[in-house]
């Protein structure tokens, strides 16, 4: 019932995004390292031994756990884990925006700096790929279409919406960014995360 104690509480509840309890959660660093004067956004190539994505040029990051207080403390473990680096060598700049893919996933990043790359000793990862800031900002990437539509089950209630059969159910347009740098091709959700770093930047 929608009594006054059931008011009350609706009215401090916080919106979150619906069904994301149903969403693969992940957390992501986007690290940069400093070598010399130049900047660098360090990327992971997952091991070709992984089940999930052999091979892939991606952020370090993973799954959030049940015993991860946020999703923070979850990036910087996964992130830890993969690079063999200690809490104290990551410095987080800030949060990015939250991604919520077409694919029943929702990824969390984060920009930070790594401060001892020098230590790094990989798991789950082939190498590192460090690529210079100043060549990702002033070389855009390029930009393909990818079309996702809707495919419906055979005992689809089509008599229940208008227009039936012939009912115009949207073709989603899912932008695809590719960014190279001496044959490392950076792409997917890993590039939408770094293109909009970048805006971020230019923006500033």
């Amino acid at each position: 019932m929608l009594d006054d104690e059931k008011i009350k509480q609706l009215a401090s509840r916080q919106a979150g995004i619906m069904n994301h309890n149903k969403m693969a959660k992940s957390a992501v660093i986007l690290p940069l390292i400093k070598k010399g004067d130049t900047l660098f956004v360090l990327f992971e190539k997952r091991s070709l031994s992984l089940n999930h994505q052999p091979g892939e040029i991606c952020f370090p990051g993973g799954r959030i756990e049940a015993g991860d207080q946020n999703p923070l403390e979850a990036a910087i473990r996964e992130t830890c884990e993969e690079l063999g680096l200690e809490n104290k060598d990551i410095e987080v700049i800030c949060p990015l925006d939250i991604v919520v893919s077409p694919f029943n996933a929702i990824i969390y990043p984060f920009a930070a700096f790594i401060h001892s790359a020098v230590k790094l000793n990989y798991n789950e990862v082939s190498e590192v790929i460090p690529i210079p800031l100043e060549h990702l900002l002033h070389n855009p990437p390029q930009v393909h279409q990818l079309m996702i539509s809707l495919q419906t089950n055979e005992d689809f209630p089509f008599h229940l919406i208008p227009q039936g059969h012939n009912y115009p159910f949207r073709k989603i347009n899912y932008p695809q960014l590719f960014y190279q740098y001496e044959g490392t091709i950076v792409w997917g959700l890993t590039a939408l995360i770094l293109t909009h770093f970048l805006q971020l930047l230019k923006a500033e």
